[in-house]
């Protein structure tokens, strides 16, 4: 019984740390997302995803656009920025 309990209380803490691993970061004023064409579309019905911000190197680094096969019955949400008390934090795009 002292080994499974060891075992639940060694993969909480492993689940605990990992979820702290998914932070957001702040900054005191948004980057301008870069100008950039965007390419035509290489087939029929496909779906534009908009470039992200991700945070490497103690800065948030703009990943470029791209196209996208839909997905059925969703839509893609298009990331922003939000402002809050500590400055502005990236939200991520998603398929709703």
């Amino acid at each position: 019984m002292k080994t499974l309990a060891k075992v639940g209380i060694l993969l909480a803490l492993t689940g605990s740390l990992l979820t702290s691993c998914a932070g957001e970061y702040y900054v005191t004023n948004h980057p301008v997302e870069p100008y950039y064409v965007r390419s035509a579309a290489p087939y029929a019905g496909a779906v534009w995803i908009d470039g992200e911000w991700v945070w490497t190197g103690g800065r948030y680094n703009y990943i470029g656009g791209h196209w996208a096969r839909p997905r059925a019955g969703r839509v893609w949400v298009r990331g922003s920025w939000a402002h809050g008390a500590r400055g502005y934090a990236w939200h991520r795009g998603y398929w709703r």
